[in-house]
């Protein structure tokens, strides 16, 4: 089962050299490394590279699956240290090959103009059921074995959905889909593995805007899903063990892709950062 404390070792990677690091995925059965990790893993590796400027923006590309039984081996290109800004280029390797590359800009700090989009309303955290407990109740209506796995993988994230559209039989959502977060556990105060942890939180969800518009989960046997790339936009720094709510929306499905967009707030209303994925989401042709 995961833990919080085993995010905390999975993101504490070892490094072979200046611009050179290894990171490892747990071993929970799945068939391939949790997105979420690889980019929290490589925006480590890049902040690693990196003094007196606090990240602010990452881009990633998802290239290939990751192999769970192997290191995963992260590259940092250097690209450019300038008075205000850095930049950092992370390719991500297995077997010889790239499966992840993403692009760190960093910022030394700076006071400028100040507005946010307000935080919808929603009800309070702990009025709305965990994960965990839907997928149990989930279990009680179904023998499917997906509920099984995802029971005995948990995560290291506790997560409430207030719009959940139900897994067994969907329904077309076209709103704003909102989910309270947080770690299970209590973090260290290294801003840096507070980034790390929302990249890899910002990964649950964000893509099923677009398909649950269509009436679909991620049970639908005739879909293909998969993540193309995540970016995301750090506004201000924030504590990832205290909730945050997550609000995610879908502009546009076409071209077998669906584009989605989310906003991550602190309990208190302050918009600390966004994020957008486009996804794989193509419909898969009968044999």
């Amino acid at each position: 089962m995961a833990t919080t404390d085993s995010l905390h070792r999975q993101l504490d990677l070892e490094r072979l050299d200046e611009d050179l690091f290894r990171g490892c995925s747990p071993d929970e059965g799945r068939p391939r490394i949790f997105g979420g990790l690889v980019a929290a893993q490589s925006h480590i590796a890049a902040c690693r590279t990196v003094e007196g400027r606090v990240a602010h923006s990452l881009h990633g590309y998802f290239l290939r699956e990751g192999d769970t039984s192997v290191p995963v081996i992260y590259y940092v290109d250097p690209i450019r240290d300038g008075r205000s800004f850095a930049t950092r280029r992370v390719v991500a390797k297995q077997h010889g090959k790239a499966i992840f590359n993403m692009s760190v800009s960093f910022q030394a700090p700076e006071e400028g103009l100040e507005h946010q989009r307000p935080m919808p309303e929603a009800p309070p955290p702990l009025s709305v059921p965990t994960n965990r407990e839907r997928l149990t109740e989930y279990k009680k209506r179904s023998s499917h074995p997906a509920f099984d796995f995802l029971l005995s993988i948990d995560r290291p994230i506790e997560r409430r959905e207030v719009d959940h559209v139900d897994l067994l039989e969907p329904k077309p959502f076209t709103g704003l889909k909102r989910m309270w977060f947080r770690a299970r556990a209590k973090l260290d105060d290294d801003p840096v593995v507070h980034q790390a942890v929302l990249a890899y939180a910002s990964d649950y969800g964000l893509l099923e805007s677009s398909f649950n518009q269509h009436g679909h989960g991620f049970l639908t046997d005739e879909l293909i899903l998969a993540s193309l790339d995540h970016s995301i936009w750090f506004h201000e720094h924030a504590r990832v063990d205290e909730w945050m709510l997550y609000v995610t929306e879908s502009p546009r499905t076409a071209g077998g892709r669906g584009l989605n967009f989310g906003h991550i707030y602190s309990e208190d209303g302050r918009l600390v950062a966004s994020a957008a994925q486009e996804g794989l989401i193509r419909i898969r042709k009968p044999r």
